[in-house]
């Protein structure tokens, strides 16, 4: 069971102020029926007390708790104990409260009911000890530190709830000192998986006390916001790296100032490098490297050498299984040396920005990589040819197919590649289908990286694009502003975004999907949004309507549709028919 909460900064800790305040004593009375404790055995019920006092609003941390295995007085195997206490981030309207629905676990009840160690305990206030965990594992930071304070017992409880923690999440503010991280650290010595979310910069001094209070860390993600940095280099990232034997996953944003380095890890599997520039030398000595995703910053004077680093990276991580590289510094020399590299192992292969990867490029790719499940090209200058390879060496693999802002794609290359791969389930054509003459001062302001390669070549308008898959669930053709046909065919697609499709004519709109959740229609002109409204509204009834047998004529030439009334069948039940009915289809204009 999860919440959310809000942690003030002024809560440090509750250790010292229970020392400050000294022991007091606890009532001669019973708490629930007020006769006196000596030789007293109550059946009365517990009074509903009050609630504990929620915290301020303005505070910046959250808590998502769930039951611990670490707790005494438990019956069930380790092995399927789930511990996890995460700060979340705060909603955007400053309230501390998630409105996520919590998770169903099958360990939400870690005592069994019949445990004869857990009768009522005069240290926990007559509670149950089951009672009171499940409890106190719902209650908020704030909350918890204030149970603490009731009486010993609770106390105890509370303790084992925050040492038993593994997972943590936390939202750290521009005005948070690095002492109020550690001691969050420090009441948290189990932590396995930790989560920043940084808006003030994160320095050597920060990455050191994450290093001290977390000994076990295996999971790290940090993000940084509101203009934070990550303000260390390349030789502290590796010490730290070193340092942690059990580090298996490690993903930062914000990457700027590393200048380069050396990474040696033989437990590293996940890297994510973000907004890198400038790197000396990226040398990678892990061998159980598996996924490795670097961001480059879009600068001109970038001098980074990714034919190197792509050579070196095929020599030290031999079962590299998934690689997203996107740079301006792509080229076909890049691709080559991928393609020499042999890994094998490849079923993932995104290289986005790169303009100078070519029809070449595609054709080494095929040539050393014919088992790949996903390929994205965006931003690269692939042609139909192109696809017409890739069609050709992936139809039994190649599920899928991102190319966004490929201005030299066209829509019968589009609809080659639907045709000659069937197992396609997510495919991405934004902006490719482009009107030279129309200037889209949203879409170029969001998508500013990729200008040079859009604005390259002139594509003819009025292209029409005919679509029929069995299997693809996600179509993406946000942009194309000289597309002005599309027939759609797909029984499984769920999601399609069309916007800023502004030259598509509503009367050549064919929408034959009847799975369809949600149409992304932003920037469309008003009668095409009608269009698709009235579209989905008639299929969303069409899949509801009552579905009559259907029974074959006497001479057996065709089928026709018989009432209930005259058919030997039952009807179907009213709860198989509440079955076929689903949610209508969503318009979504912004």
């Amino acid at each position: 069971m999860q919440f959310t909460a809000a942690l003030p900064p002024d809560h440090g800790g509750d250790a010292a102020a229970d020392g400050k305040r000294g022991k007091k004593r606890g009532s001669y009375n019973c708490g629930r029926c007020g006769l006196p404790k000596k030789g007293h055995n109550c059946t009365g019920k517990t009074p509903i007390s009050a609630s504990a006092t929620p915290a301020p609003p303005e505070s910046s941390l959250s808590v998502a708790s769930a039951p611990s295995s670490a707790a005494s007085g438990l019956r069930h195997p380790a092995s399927n104990l789930r511990r996890a206490l995460s700060f979340d981030d705060l909603d955007e309207r400053g309230s501390g409260f998630d409105r996520s629905e919590p998770e169903e676990r099958e360990d939400a009840d870690f005592f069994s009911e019949t445990d004869p160690d857990l009768d009522l305990d005069a240290k926990s206030c007559g509670l149950p000890a089951n009672l009171l965990w499940d409890v106190m594992k719902r209650l908020p930071p704030a909350g918890l530190l204030s149970a603490a304070k009731v009486c010993r017992g609770w106390r105890e409880t509370a303790k084992r709830l925050w040492k038993a923690a593994e997972e943590l999440k936390l939202r750290v503010p521009a005005n948070v000192p690095v002492w109020f991280v550690a001691s969050m650290l420090q009441k948290c010595p189990g932590i396995v998986r930790l989560s920043l979310r940084m808006e003030s910069d994160f320095d050597s001094t920060m990455l050191a006390c994450v290093a001290f209070s977390c000994p076990n860390l295996e999971c790290m993600e940090i993000s940084t916001f509101n203009g934070a940095t990550i303000r260390i280099n390349g030789d502290e990232l590796c010490r730290f790296v070193a340092d942690k034997k059990s580090l298996k996953s490690l993903k930062m944003k914000g990457c700027s100032n590393l200048g380069g380095f050396v990474l040696c890890s033989s437990s590293l599997s996940t890297l994510w490098l973000s907004d890198l520039h400038s790197l000396s030398k990226m040398v990678f000595n892990c061998p159980q490297l598996r996924e490795i995703s670097l961001e480059f910053s879009c600068q001109e004077n970038d001098t980074t050498d990714l034919t190197t680093m792509i050579e070196c990276l095929g020599r030290s991580c031999p079962i590299m299984q998934n690689i997203h590289i996107a740079s301006e510094r792509l080229s076909h020399s890049a691709v080559l040396a991928l393609a020499a590299a042999q890994l094998r192992g490849l079923r993932m292969l995104s290289l986005v920005l790169g303009s100078e990867i070519t029809d070449a490029s595609v054709a080494a790719i095929a040539s050393s990589y014919p088992n790949l499940e996903l390929l994205d090209l965006s931003g690269s200058g692939v042609s139909d040819s192109g696809i017409s390879m890739i069609c050709n060496v992936f139809p039994d693999t190649l599920t899928r197919l991102l190319l966004a802002l490929c201005p030299n794609v066209t829509s019968s290359g589009i609809q080659f590649a639907t045709f000659q791969l069937p197992l396609l389930e997510i495919m991405d054509c934004g902006m490719t289908i482009c009107d030279p003459n129309y200037q889209n001062s949203a879409a170029e302001e969001n998508n500013c990286k990729l200008q040079k390669t859009s604005g390259s070549n002139v594509h003819l308008i009025n292209q029409k694009l005919i679509i029929k898959h069995s299997r693809l669930r996600k179509l993406s053709l946000w942009g194309c502003t000289g597309l002005d046909a599309l027939y759609l065919n797909c029984p499984q697609l769920v999601d399609l975004n069309l916007n800023s499709c502004t030259n598509l004519h509503p009367g050549r709109l064919l929408l034959q999907c009847p799975t369809l959740a949600n149409v992304h229609a932003s920037g469309c002109q008003d009668m095409l949004i009608g269009t698709i409204q009235s579209q989905v509204r008639d299929a969303s009834s069409a899949a509801v309507e009552n579905r009559s047998p259907s029974k074959r004529l006497p001479d057996g030439s065709k089928r026709v549709r018989v009432p209930h009334l005259l058919s030997e069948e039952p009807p179907e039940p009213e709860k198989k028919r509440r079955r076929i009915e689903r949610q209508p289809c969503n318009v979504l204009l912004s």
